[in-house]
Order: C-alpha cells, then structure tokens, then sequence
C-alpha cells in the first residue's frame, strides 16, 4: 500500500471511492475533491485495484495559524478495520505539518468515531449546545431572507465568532452553494443573522449569532411569520452566549495539533459540509 497526494489521473477513482461510502453522486464528489480540497490537498491510499483509502486535507485558518479540515474519510469496504486509514491519516498528518501547518480538525461521522480519532492524536473541541424554543407570533418582526452571499457569511462570521476555523472563499462557496441546493434559507438583520431548514412546523437552525438574546429572538420570529413554523431546533457552539444556561452539551469536533499547541477553548466550528437539509 503506498500513501501519497493524489494526481489528476487519480481523481476519478477518488471520485468513485468518495460517492461508494458517502453517496451524492460522482459530480459532488468531484467538487469535493477539486473544489472543496483543491490540487494537492487530497491524499490516497494507493493499491494494486487503485484508491483503497482517500481524505481531503481543505485548507483553513484558525487565531491566524493555517490548518487543514480533514474530509471525506472513505476506506474501501474490503480494506476496513486492517489500519489504512490510520496510516493514511499519520501519512496526511506528517506532510502537513512538514509545510508548516499548525493543526488538522475534523468532525466524527458518529459517536464511535471519537475514541477512533483520540487514539490517533486528536482531541475533542468545539462542542455545540442544542436546544429547543417555540417562537411567538410577531408581525413586525423584520428582517431580510437570503441575500447573504459566502464572501457576507464569513465575514458575520467573523464579526461574531472571530475564533472560528475560517473556510477559504472558495470552500465557503461550496459549503453555501451545498446548503441552498438542500433548502437552507439565511435570515438577517442588522442585529444577527441565522441559517435554518423549515420543514412542518419546525425550524432547524444550524448556526445563529446575535447581539444578545432579543435580537436572535427577533430573527426567529421573522423567520416563523414567513415559514409559518412556531417551533426552533437551535444549534449553538458551546461557548456562545445566547440563551445561556439552556440546552444540551454535545461533542461535535476534534483537533489534532500538529505543532506546538495552542488554546482552543472557546473556538467554533460549524458548517463545514457536514450538514444537511
């Protein structure tokens, strides 16, 4: 088994190994591949049957040091549980750090995969805190709907949550882009803005920031007169402060330093392709 950046002429293999494990469809695996990641930013484990193993190490930032979000971790079915993706990651992990990057994060598909990641020098960070809210009846709740673009998002983002793992613009584009094509609708204001998905009666917002509690309040009141929905599923990043002492603790990311570490406390990472509608 060799490990190494993937070529041009390995894409479609990665592409095809990529849509196996996740589905979606080889032309979204494409974009992950080419877009998401970008050349020299995907890495494989390479067999005599082709790719066996690949990940997308996306370029990202964090307190101002360059990272990598590691994504896509596909193992082919037969090569499972025999260490190719472990080798793959330490592969992965020495070259990055070899040019110079500070850290790699990731997001574990499920539970289980936590003590998979520690085990191979990860920690858990950027936890979330969800909660639940019904929404009142407000008809003069303003605000706007879907006129945030990837380049506004990151810098709300910024102006909110400056400690976050911060996205290229081109992978803030596609994150976007994947995000609308499965519903997403962005509501905004002068005070805030929050993403969610309607569905029934319900509103699931996967990321909200607000002045205070009132103002994200307000957002969600005018996001429930155009949706006709009264109930709010809230996704929060552990340390932010709206709606404090409500909600559940959940682990969500984790982070591997690849250099001399640094303080993560308080950091935010959501949305990196990890979501859907």
């Amino acid at each position: 088994m060799e490990y190494r950046k993937a070529l041009p002429a390995d894409l479609a293999g990665c592409a095809a190994l990529f849509d196996g494990v996740f589905g979606g469809g080889e032309a979204l695996a494409h974009t992950v591949l080419e877009q998401f990641a970008g050349p020299g930013r995907v890495y494989l484990a390479d067999g005599e049957a082709g790719p066996q193993a690949v990940l997308c190490a996306v370029p990202v930032t964090l307190k101002g040091r360059p990272g990598a979000y590691l994504y896509g971790l596909a193992t082919a079915p037969a090569h499972r549980g025999r260490g190719v993706m472990s080798g793959l990651i330490e592969h992965a992990c020495a070259d990055l750090a070899q040019q110079g990057l500070a850290f790699a994060a990731l997001v574990p598909e499920g539970p289980a995969l936590f003590a998979f990641y520690q085990k191979r020098g990860f920690q858990k960070a950027f936890g979330r805190r969800r909660l639940c809210r019904t929404v009142r009846h407000n008809l003069w709740a303003q605000a706007e709907f879907d006129t945030v673009t990837a380049k506004h998002w990151q810098a709300l983002r910024g102006q909110y949550m400056p400690d976050s793992v911060t996205l290229t613009p081109a992978g803030a584009v596609v994150v976007l882009t994947d995000l609308y094509s499965c519903g997403l609708t962005i509501v905004s204001s002068p005070e805030g803005y929050g993403m969610y998905f309607a569905k029934g009666d319900t509103m699931r917002f996967i990321e909200l920031f607000a002045e205070g509690d009132r103002a994200a309040e307000r957002l969600m009141e005018a996001a429930r007169e155009r949706e006709r929905a009264e109930r709010a599923e809230i996704t929060l990043g552990a340390e932010q402060p709206l709606f404090l002492g409500e909600g559940t603790a959940q682990d969500y990311g984790m982070i591997r330093f690849l250099g001399q570490p640094f303080d993560v406390s308080g950091c935010y990472m959501g949305n990196m392709l990890d979501e859907e509608g």
